[in-house]
C-alpha cells in the first residue's frame, strides 16, 4: 500500500519536474513583445522638390524664384546657363545669407545643392553666383505657402454679410481667424457666437469667415492665419460698415440742390412780378398825373 502510494505520488510529480528541467535549461532571449513594439530605425525619406533658374549670361543678371515649402521635405536648386551663353568656364559660388555652401552636383553649365528642410531654420535665401568676363546671380527664395490675394478695404453696409476668403498653395495643418481688439489680436470662436460668425470650409487649402448681421462695431481689421509645420502666413482684411442711409446720401444732397434752385427761381419769379406791377401802376400815376395837368392848363 506504501509503495503504490508512492508510485502514484512520483507519477504526478515526474511531468512537473520535467517542465520545470525545460524551462532553466532554455536559453534566455528578448521579449518577443517588446521587441516588436521598438521603433525601427530608419531614416525619414522625403519627396525631393526640384526648382531651377536658367541664367542668360548677361552682365548684371540678377533673377529670382519663390519656393513655398509647407511641410519637411528635400529640395534640390539648380542654376543654369543658357546653351548659347558667352560666359565659359565661370567660377561657381552658392551662399545662404553670408554662409558660403558647396554644390552637391554639376554638369558643363549647371550647378546644383540639395537641402533637407526639416525646421522652420531651414528657411530662407540661397543664391549662386556665377563670375567670369561678366557676373550674374539667382537667388531662390524657401518659405512657407502665402495666403493668395491682395489686402484690401471690404466696404458693406449695416445688417449686411461681410465674407473673407482665405487660400493657400497647400493645404495647412489648421486655419485661425482673428479680429484686432486695439493692438491685440483675438482668436474668432464661432460656436460661442453662430448669429454672429460662420467658418466654411470650402476645401483643405480654401477657409471662409462670414460675419452675419453687420453694425458699425464691426468694422475694424481681421486677419487669418494658415498653420503649416515649417511656419505659419497671415493675410490682413479691413472690414468697414457703412449706415444704410450712406447710399442715400449723394441722392438727398442733390434733392436738396434742386429744391434750393427751385425755389431760388420761383422767388426770382415773383419779385420780378411785383417789381412789374409796380412799375405799371408808377407809370399810370404818372400818365394820369400829366393828364391832370394838361387838363387844368387848358382851363386856364
Amino acid at each position: 500500500m506504501p509503495a503504490a502510494f508512492s508510485g502514484r505520488r512520483l507519477g504526478r510529480l515526474l511531468p512537473l519536474l520535467l517542465c520545470i528541467s525545460l524551462l532553466e535549461g532554455s536559453p534566455a532571449g528578448p521579449d518577443v513583445a517588446t521587441e516588436e513594439l521598438k521603433p525601427a530605425g530608419k531614416e525619414i525619406s522625403y519627396d525631393v522638390l526640384e526648382y531651377e533658374i536658367v541664367l542668360p549670361g548677361v552682365s548684371g543678371t540678377a533673377l529670382q524664384k519663390i519656393v513655398s515649402v509647407g511641410s519637411p521635405t528635400k529640395v534640390e536648386l539648380t542654376c543654369k546657363l543658357e546653351e548659347h551663353s558667352d560666359l565659359k568656364n565661370p567660377q561657381v559660388t552658392w551662399k545662404r545669407r553670408n554662409e558660403t555652401i558647396s554644390h552637391t552636383s554639376k554638369t558643363q553649365n549647371s550647378w546644383t545643392i540639395q537641402l533637407t528642410v526639416s525646421e522652420s531654420s531651414h528657411l530662407g535665401s540661397y543664391s549662386c553666383v556665377l563670375k567670369g568676363e561678366v557676373e550674374v546671380s539667382a537667388t531662390f527664395h524657401l518659405q512657407v505657402p502665402k495666403i493668395e490675394g491682395k489686402e484690401k478695404t471690404l466696404i458693406t453696409y449695416e445688417r449686411d454679410l461681410a465674407v473673407m476668403i482665405c487660400k493657400t498653395e497647400y493645404a495647412p495643418m489648421a486655419w485661425t481667424w482673428y479680429m484686432t481688439n486695439g493692438t491685440e489680436l483675438v482668436a474668432i470662436n464661432p460656436s460661442s457666437d453662430t448669429n454672429k460668425f460662420q467658418i466654411k470650409i470650402q476645401s483643405a487649402n480654401v477657409n471662409r469667415l462670414e460675419i452675419l448681421k453687420l453694425t458699425k462695431e464691426d468694422s475694424g481689421i481681421y486677419w487669418c492665419e494658415a498653420a503649416f509645420r515649417l511656419g505659419s502666413s497671415k493675410k490682413r482684411f479691413e472690414v468697414k460698415v457703412l449706415s444704410i442711409m450712406a447710399p442715400l446720401k449723394p441722392f438727398i444732397a442733390v434733392v436738396v440742390e434742386v429744391v434750393i434752385l427751385v425755389t431760388t427761381i420761383a422767388l426770382y419769379e415773383v419779385y420780378s412780378k411785383r417789381k412789374g406791377d409796380e412799375g405799371e401802376r408808377e407809370f399810370d400815376q404818372i400818365e394820369q398825373l400829366k393828364s391832370e395837368d394838361d387838363i387844368a392848363g387848358e382851363r386856364k
